[in-house]
């Protein structure tokens, strides 16, 4: 009943909220992701995006198409598996970023390896600037990560905002230099947050540097500063910190999908990774889980 590939145009457009995005990662016109939509709302007899000229929004239908779209795509991609007779093998390198480790990534893998017992899968958990210089090396296959700002290589998974976060009560003084939480270089988030504070003559200090997401978290949880975050990845317990802070906004950041070089028993299986979280994508955002806000001096 359902089209495969519309089903992936779906799951395109659902993950990027953007048809044009959709459009280039899945190599086809705007018009066939446009069509490919209509065709399957034509389907199931729904509205599955919400749409204007300056934003795309999934619908409650759309919400629930998500899993049903999931499963019907890795059922018949075990369906094709069964009946060429193919199994993946071989040794695959694997890297993901700190972002991740907090997510439902874990789920997306241990799926891939159910699917593909024969793939030796072995998982690198880094700084998105390190994986980037790994995969340059030829010591990694395949790498899902945050891009550099104005980078165009790589697959688009989805594009999501930064945003300073805190503990909700932690206020920030507009006379003082901001306290910094930061990755290490060359992390990414790190680099954008002391970017854009240079840009805005907004005076810093680095309050806790880490390579670990949880410590990270730890010293925003004890209060110690801000940190840069994606919005859609915001751990519990943390918030935004609201605009009357005067932080200058970060911008957004690309989580993307990087192949390395083609190397023997590793492409077949780096793909079949890859259409794994890519389908499976929107699975990766937490949605926000922080409670409260962070104040100003004045608490306002």
């Amino acid at each position: 009943m359902y089209d495969p590939a519309q089903l992936r145009t779906f799951l395109a457009v659902a993950q990027t909220l953007s048809f044009t995005q959709a459009a280039r990662r899945l190599g086809v016109r705007q018009s066939t992701v446009s069509q490919h939509v209509r065709r399957l709302e034509d389907a199931t007899g729904r509205q599955l995006f919400a749409r204007d000229t300056h934003r795309v929004d999934l619908t409650v239908d759309g919400e629930a198409m998500l899993g049903f779209a999931r499963t019907i795509l890795q059922a018949h991609e075990r369906a094709a598996t069964f009946f060429t007779g193919t199994r993946l093998r071989g040794r695959l390198r694997f890297g993901a970023s700190e972002d991740f480790v907090l997510t439902r990534l874990p789920e997306i893998l241990e799926s891939f390896r159910r699917d593909h017992p024969e793939v030796e899968l072995e998982l690198t958990v880094e700084l998105s600037g390190t994986l980037h210089q790994r995969l340059a090396a030829g010591r990694l296959d395949l790498v899902l990560a945050k891009r550099r700002v104005g980078d165009t290589h790589g697959e688009l998974v989805w594009q999501d905002a930064l945003t300073w976060i805190g503990a909700p009560q932690l206020r920030i003084d507009p006379d003082r230099p901001v306290p910094l939480i930061l990755f290490p270089p060359p992390g990414i988030t790190r680099a954008r947050a002391l970017e854009v504070l240079e840009e805005h003559g907004r005076s810093w200090r680095v309050a806790c540097t880490s390579t670990s997401l949880s410590g990270l978290i730890a010293a925003a949880h004890a209060g110690l500063g801000v940190m840069a975050h994606s919005r859609g990845l915001i751990p519990p317990g943390l918030a935004p910190v609201p605009a009357r802070a005067g932080l200058p906004e970060l911008g957004d950041v690309d989580f993307v999908l990087l192949h390395g070089r083609r190397r023997d028993g590793a492409q077949e299986a780096a793909d079949a990774l890859a259409a794994a979280i890519l389908a499976g994508g929107d699975r990766l955002i937490r949605g926000v889980g922080a409670i409260g806000s962070i104040s100003g001096r004045d608490g306002a």
